[in-house]
This record gives structure tokens, C-alpha cells and sequence, in this order.
């Protein structure tokens, strides 16, 4: 047995969007709106990036990723595999319910430190893990106070 961390961790944030909307942010292509230097490659033709089985790639930070929607149910829920290798393997749940200001997003990793070398990095990201999620309210905000002026 090899003892790397395997960790679960996230946070909830609100999104003053209708659930549809919000959806949108939270896939392939959607996010490009609100993540610095996410520009999702696809493999093979994707026209509906929420497909259960679409694959796709990102380098945001110099951090080669792949990502597969294992599960999708617009607009209340969608799953990702994601491999950052030779570093990490996770699961990104993301689970979208209106409320009356919009949308409380909830989003989950559970993660697994492939490498030594990944050990406190991982250790680190959990420990901060909403902090990190917490960010992207923020973020998403940004985006749409700029979409509106």
C-alpha cells in the first residue's frame, strides 16, 4: 500500500444567476467567462460539452489537465473525472439548486495524491479548499458586473 492522501473537500457559493444559467459557468466552455487562461481543448467534436463521456483538456498555471463528464443533469448537477497528471485524480461534483438570490452552487473534489511529490500540494489544497471554491464567487461576480457595464 502506497499511503497517498486521498482527499474530500468544498464549498458553497452563490451565484445571482437562475440555476440554467449558472449551469452554463460551470462547463467546458462556460468557464473561459470567468477563469484566467481556460481555454478547454476537445479531442474529438463535442457540441454539447455536458455529454456524459466528452472529454476535454486544459493548462491553466502550467498544469496539464484532462477532464471527463462522468454525469450531467442540467441544470442541477454535473460530474467530472479529472486527471492533472503525474500529479492527482479527482472528482468534481458541482450541484446547482435556486434560491431566491439565484443559485447556491456546491462544489466537491475528492481527491488522490498520485506521487510523493503531489503529497503536500494536495495536503495544502484541502486544507484551503474553500477558501479556493470561496474564490470563485468572486470571480464569477467580476464577470458578470463586467458583462453588464
Amino acid at each position: 500500500m502506497s499511503g497517498r492522501p486521498r482527499v474530500a473537500f468544498g464549498a458553497t457559493i452563490e451565484v445571482p444567476l437562475p440555476p440554467a444559467q449558472a449551469f452554463v459557468l460551470f462547463t467546458a466552455r462556460g468557464e473561459r467567462a470567468w477563469v484566467e487562461g481556460w481555454e478547454p481543448r476537445f479531442p474529438a467534436d463535442a457540441p454539447d460539452d455536458t455529454v456524459p463521456g466528452t472529454v476535454f483538456t486544459t493548462d491553466v498555471g502550467g498544469h496539464e489537465t484532462t477532464w471527463l463528464v462522468t454525469e450531467s443533469a442540467p441544470p442541477h448537477r454535473i460530474r467530472y473525472a479529472r486527471l492533472s497528471a503525474p500529479d492527482t485524480a479527482a472528482l468534481v461534483t458541482v450541484q446547482i439548486e435556486a434560491v431566491p438570490a439565484g443559485s447556491r452552487v456546491r462544489v466537491d473534489y475528492d481527491a488522490t495524491a498520485l506521487r510523493p511529490e503531489a503529497d503536500d500540494a494536495l495536503r495544502e489544497l484541502a486544507a484551503h479548499g474553500e477558501e479556493h471554491v470561496g474564490a470563485w464567487e468572486v470571480l464569477i461576480r467580476r464577470h458578470l458586473d463586467l458583462a453588464r457595464a
